[in-house]
């Protein structure tokens, strides 16, 4: 939740969790803290705009009849989908802005391009074309019908812990069964790690079950990176240990913003995080916390509220 005013990001205090933020915060209390509370900017990649570019044509693709959603067609679709997602999103102007430059150096006037011009650019949009490629050989979208994509639901616990997120693609079956199925243009994860992969579906198969009363069918992650397919059928117990987590992580994410105390937690991946110049584990120093913050309690008063004895 943001709000702006003459362009300055004001601060607020966090009122609902989607699987990317609940993520957030349990790989880096403090990396959580810098995307939603200090909303701090970051830079996009090129990794995460493919994948945002791939989603988007493998969404569009069903808005053709059965028979002709073929993989000619989707890769027909990619160069509209980049100019849509670059006019949406100006900032991403910048990910190739090296390729601009080359290009001014290699051509000798504004009339005529050079061999070579865009190399970056062409790549990275082939990269797009191997992976949109890849998923015919995955699923056959002639025998598909999704019944919702891109699907944004929400869920207010009875704790009053709203979830949300955005589903890739919900099937439904002539029986009613409900299959939640999502894109992924990484490669799959290794079988010990299989667990984490599955947390976003699970989150997405909890808010579905809140919201319509119905245990999803089955949950289904497409790799297109490596070309693996993962699936999952969950049961109400698989659900009710998830909303547990998720209410636990909640109180930790209630705590933390009462208290300004957002911890980081070093791993592997600070190597690919935006915010290292601010983190303490590299030497920087965090904006100041932008939020009212509670007082420590005393032992008195903890005592107090215990009563004696």
């Amino acid at each position: 939740m943001e709000t702006r005013t003459d362009d300055i990001r004001v601060a607020a205090r966090p009122a609902s969790l989607s699987p990317s933020r609940a993520s957030d915060f349990m790989q880096c209390p403090l990396l959580y803290r810098f995307r939603v509370i200090d909303k701090l900017p970051e830079k996009p990649s090129e990794a995460a705009t493919r994948g945002t570019l791939v989603h988007a044509v493998l969404e569009r693709l069903f808005d053709a009849p059965a028979t002709e959603r073929t993989a000619p067609r989707a890769k027909a679709l990619i160069p509209g989908q980049w100019e849509r997602l670059r006019e949406a999103k100006p900032e991403l102007a910048e990910l190739f802005a090296d390729d601009d430059a080359e290009n001014a150096d290699a051509t000798d006037d504004r009339t005529g391009d050079a061999d070579g011009v865009g190399e970056r650019l062409a790549r990275w949009l082939a990269d797009a074309e191997r992976l949109v490629e890849r998923w015919f050989t995955l699923e056959d979208p002639t025998r598909l019908e999704p019944a919702e994509r891109e699907l944004f639901v929400e869920a207010e616990l009875a704790s009053g812990l709203k979830l949300r997120g955005i589903i890739d693609r919900v099937d439904v079956a002539p029986t009613g069964e409900v299959r939640i199925v999502d894109y992924k243009t990484g490669k799959a994860p290794r079988p010990e790690y299989a667990e984490g992969a599955l947390f976003q579906m699970k989150f997405y198969a909890l808010v579905v079950w809140r919201l319509k009363g119905l245990v999803p069918r089955r949950l289904q992650l497409v790799y297109l990176g490596s070309g693996d397919v993962i699936t999952y059928d969950p049961v109400e117990a698989d659900l009710e240990r998830v909303e547990r987590k998720l209410l636990s992580l909640w109180d930790a994410i209630v705590r933390a913003t009462e208290t300004g105390e957002w911890r980081p937690r070093p791993t592997k991946l600070c190597g690919w995080c935006d915010h290292r110049a601010v983190c303490p584990e590299f030497g920087g120093t965090p904006p100041p916390y932008p939020l009212a913050v509670r007082p420590p309690e005393s032992p008195g008063d903890e005592q107090g509220r215990m009563g004696p004895g």
